[in-house]
């Protein structure tokens, strides 16, 4: 059974940084590709970045250029690095396998306020 353990969230100021760390237990194929998801209060979970096994990105608009998706296959461990937040990124942060059946963790959640 394959678990996703996100860490990393907080409060930070606009324009601040953060590194979001998502750790995957159990058993699964360790290049998988893997995604970052957000869900705001009031929102449906929306996708942020993807990262293939052999590391080619993707990323939504309103996160390129600040946000920067990264892997380690020996750790089967995923990571966002969150450069110049905004208010508007407040939203709990969660890690998958896209299009995948496994189980949502519990997220962390990330608040960007003064």
């Amino acid at each position: 059974q394959v678990q996703f353990v996100e860490s990393g969230g907080g409060l930070v100021q606009p324009g601040g940084s953060l590194r979001l760390s998502c750790a995957a237990s159990g058993t699964i194929f360790r290049f998988y590709a893997r995604a970052w998801y957000r869900q705001a209060p009031g929102n449906q979970r929306e996708l942020v970045a993807t990262i293939t096994g052999h590391g080619s990105t993707n990323y939504a608009d309103s996160v390129k250029g600040r946000f920067t998706i990264s892997r380690d296959n020996t750790k089967n461990t995923v990571y966002l690095q969150m450069n110049s937040l905004k208010p508007q990124d407040t939203a709990v942060y969660y890690c998958n396998v896209p299009d995948s059946q496994f189980s949502w963790g519990q997220g962390t959640q990330v608040t960007v306020s003064s």
